[in-house]
């Protein structure tokens, strides 16, 4: 697969998704479902359907895993990795902090810190937000890209001058990790940011707007895109799997605050 060919495809399937969220912004919204602290729209349904068509209309053998389902045979060579709407919940309220993240990972890789627990690894990363008109793009072994232009993480190594996006992730299991650690960083970091859009916590590392993003139990479709831009950005994507399919626990940073961050007990064993 020509790797250039198959971003250009992926960055005009995010588009296409990005143009019905900014018609649909302000709409009432239909819930497929909704929990305490999650919200499951038709809309989410619709644009992974959208992003499928066009993908597998180009790439018929290519699989995809996205957060509204799968396509193709799972364990391909070739997967695409999709979350169609993250930061529903930002979305849903009419908060336009929300994006398209798609990713494409190959299967055989053995092992490394790039390699995902299922052997797949990810070749390229994009996340579009189109209420800022952002596209950010990568090729593993090439420069990250806003808008076309490379971008890098921020230099910053004390903790007291950092900003740190925290996410919180739906389950109760996540929330009592989380919190007790939220408590301690707030006294010791410049600010922490809960912005709800997990891909764009991510972008925003790679591009030096935040100095590192911590989230525990997330998963792939939010970050297969981000993790690797921020790679490729010069950061570093930090995971470990925890309980539940596709789950991981996560520091992404500009590597160089990481071990000063003291992540806590959830981020054992690095």
């Amino acid at each position: 697969m020509n790797l250039n060919h198959a971003q250009l495809s992926a960055v005009r399937a995010a588009h296409e998704v990005g143009g019905l969220m900014r018609a649909h912004l302000l709409a009432s919204k239909r819930a497929n479902a909704v929990t305490q602290h999650d919200i499951k729209l038709e809309l989410d349904v619709r644009s992974q359907k959208l992003i499928e068509k066009r993908l597998r209309a180009r790439f018929p053998h290519v699989a995809l895993l996205g957060e509204e389902g799968t396509v193709g045979e799972q364990g391909a060579e070739l997967r695409w990795v999709v979350d169609p709407i993250d930061g529903t919940v930002n979305f849903a309220y009419g908060i336009p902090h929300a994006c398209v993240s798609i990713a494409l990972q190959r299967r055989g890789a053995k092992s490394g810190p790039s390699v995902y627990r299922d052997g797949y690894e990810t070749l390229i990363g994009v996340v579009h937000d189109p209420f800022c008109g952002e596209t950010w793009t990568a090729i593993k072994g090439q420069k990250a890209l806003l808008n076309g232009k490379p971008i890098r993480v921020s230099r910053r190594r004390r903790i007291n001058e950092a900003i740190v996006s925290i996410g919180f992730a739906k389950s109760k299991e996540s929330l009592v990790a989380t919190l007790p650690y939220f408590i301690k960083l707030v006294h010791r970091v410049r600010k922490v940011r809960i912005m709800g859009a997990a891909a764009l916590a991510l972008t925003y590392v790679a591009t030096g707007r935040f100095d590192a993003y911590i989230e525990r139990g997330i998963r792939i479709w939010d970050i297969a895109a981000g993790g690797l831009i921020i790679e490729c950005a010069g950061g570093e994507f930090w995971r470990r799997t925890v309980s539940g399919e596709h789950t991981y626990r996560m520091v992404a940073s500009n590597g160089l605050l990481r071990r000063i961050l003291a992540v806590p007990t959830w981020t054992k064993g690095r």
